[in-house]
């Protein structure tokens, strides 16, 4: 919960604006202002104050603990022009707040923390348990001095300024070890414990096993990333109960599934019980990895509980990132988040161009010309295989006529794929012109350099045939000049001449075009593979110059 605290009427407004935007996320605190923070402090995970930063100082100061458990504080100037992170920038959240804040309400974003000004990611930002020298590495790295990695497990990070060598060190280890001077430990969630138990049994008893086979294998616990059982014990409250104090989810897979996992210590009781010879080993092999603690039982009498441990091997992370059709304010913000998150960047040279400026200092950045879409696909692959986070750029949604497609064909289950949506063409296009996707609609790519054109004029046919409202994507180039014509007189047999049609090009773009025209006045000469061309349906009509498709054929009933 955000707590929203003023002290005047303007920023009132501006806190009002805050709590209407994010009614599920904010609470307001009203009252005297000393009393309104210290209750907010207590209460909220996160504070904006509409104060002067130096009066929130004086407020907060007796309120703090350690930086770890602080809530994150967010000063905003009476006028609403600058959002300020004051405290808990990275482990309270309040960077990353003030962005938000910002952007809502027309702020910039003060922030002020060293890694951030500079562009180096926080060892504490990282999405990993961090212990050990954290500030005393992290100035060692903003000073310039050299810090050596040691991944004793493979895991994707942002990009880093590592050392081959050097007096400080940054180990990602999944082992029960203690950090020693100047270094620093992240945990990566490497360990998958598989649990089985009796119906009954009590969560300390789950915990107990799972505990001690962690510490007799020399693991941490911070490195478990879940635990997982068969779906029979889905709802049993002691494996629940012992997720919830780990702080971990619980993942369940059929018995069907289980049974045909290859185990060292199957048993007939299990088998008995709900279908499968092994639940604690086979619900942990069954995501792939190495058995480090086989199958042991709880010390009960009867035992109630066992515990298996599986390490997964690192996988890479490829983010398939859709960075919408040009212009910065419509590039998301988890595209943005994924572009900086990323240590390998992959694509199109001139789309690289347009975020080159959000990478974070670096970068490794492969970038390549038209026409070698499936080669960038194989290499972004190839990048994460390696166990890097790797970032594949292309315009508009990435799913879209753009990457996506030949980076799933190409990559197999052996890293994590995450997909970033973007806003596509057709869309930025739509949004220019009026309203004219208002009902059915079809995008139809024309050119023909992956599909026959037969293919091609099969689908024209068809949408002109459903009486759907079409889209051209990749309308018209130098070679290709009479796909165009010949789909605009496939649809001119079942429309009108009169049918509106919009011509958008470099939508959203400072040097971009929209006009809307007739099926009939269209000339193709002026279009490019920079424009998107949206035929209209036979209820698409114009009104004050903008194309307008209703959601329902009423206009055709009506007299004209």
């Amino acid at each position: 919960m955000i707590g929203l605290i003023s002290a005047t009427a303007a920023g009132a407004a501006a806190r009002d604006r805050l709590a209407v935007a994010w009614p599920d996320r904010t609470r307001v605190y009203d009252g005297p202002v000393g009393d309104a923070v210290r209750r907010a402090f207590a209460e909220c995970e996160q504070l904006v104050c509409f104060l002067a930063t130096g009066a929130v100082v004086r407020l907060v100061a007796p309120l703090l603990t350690d930086k770890v458990s602080d809530p994150g504080v967010v000063c905003v100037d009476e006028g609403g022009r600058f959002a300020v992170p004051l405290l808990g920038g990275h482990a309270g959240g309040a960077n990353e707040l003030a962005v938000e804040v910002g952007e809502l309400l027309g702020a910039e974003p003060v922030v002020t923390t060293a890694t951030d000004a500079v562009g180096i990611p926080g060892l504490d930002t990282l999405g990993l348990p961090a212990e050990g020298d954290v500030a005393g590495v992290t100035r060692a790295l903003l000073d310039g001095e050299p810090v050596a990695l040691d991944a004793e497990v493979t895991w994707p990070l942002p990009p880093v300024p590592f050392a081959p060598e050097g007096a400080y060190t940054v180990r990602i280890t999944d082992r029960a070890v203690a950090p020693a001077s100047r270094e620093v430990l992240l945990r990566p969630p490497s360990l998958v414990v598989g649990v089985g138990a009796s119906r009954g049994a009590p969560a300390e008893e789950v915990l107990e096993v799972i505990e001690g086979a962690l510490r007799d294998a020399g693991l941490s616990a911070r490195s478990v990333a879940g635990l997982a059982t068969v779906d029979a014990k889905a709802e049993e409250p002691g494996i629940l109960e012992a997720a919830a104090r780990l702080g971990v989810p619980v993942v369940t897979y059929s018995a069907e599934e289980l049974a045909v996992v290859e185990v060292p210590n199957p048993s007939d009781a299990p088998l008995a019980a709900v279908g499968t010879p092994s639940v604690a080993e086979a619900s942990a092999l069954l995501g792939g990895g190495e058995l480090v603690v086989p199958k042991r039982k709880s010390a009960g009498t009867p035992a109630m509980a066992t515990c298996a441990v599986v390490r997964r091997p690192g996988r890479g992370r490829l983010a398939v990132v859709g960075l919408g059709p040009g212009a910065r304010d419509l590039l998301t913000p988890r595209a943005k988040d994924e572009l900086r998150r990323a240590s390998v960047l992959v694509g199109l040279d001139q789309y690289v161009d347009q975020i080159r400026d959000l990478l974070r200092p670096g970068t490794r950045i492969l970038e390549s010309g038209l026409g070698a879409e499936e080669e960038r696909a194989r290499t972004a692959v190839a990048e994460a295989r390696k166990g890097q986070a790797v970032a594949l750029i292309g315009s508009g949604d990435a799913g879209v006529y753009a990457m996506a497609s030949p980076a799933l064909a190409e990559a197999s289950e052996d890293i994590d794929v995450v997909g970033v949506p973007g806003v596509t063409a057709a869309l930025a296009a739509a949004a220019l012109l009026g309203a004219p996707l208002g009902h059915d609609h079809v995008s139809i790519s024309l050119s023909d350099l992956h599909t026959p054109w037969e293919v091609i004029e099969r689908r024209v046919r068809a949408a002109a045939e459903a009486d759907i409202v079409v889209t051209f994507y990749n309308p018209r180039s130098r070679g290709r000049d009479w796909q165009l014509p010949k789909a605009l007189s496939i649809l001119a047999e079942h429309r009108e001449p009169a049918t509106p049609v919009g011509v958008v090009r470099n939508a959203s773009r400072p040097d971009g075009t929209a006009r809307v025209t007739t099926l009939a006045a269209l000339d193709p000469a002026t279009v490019d593979m920079m424009t998107v061309v949206t035929v209209g349906n036979t209820a698409t009509r114009t009104v004050a110059g903008r194309m307008v498709t209703p959601r329902g054929y009423r206009w055709q009933e009506e007299p004209k």
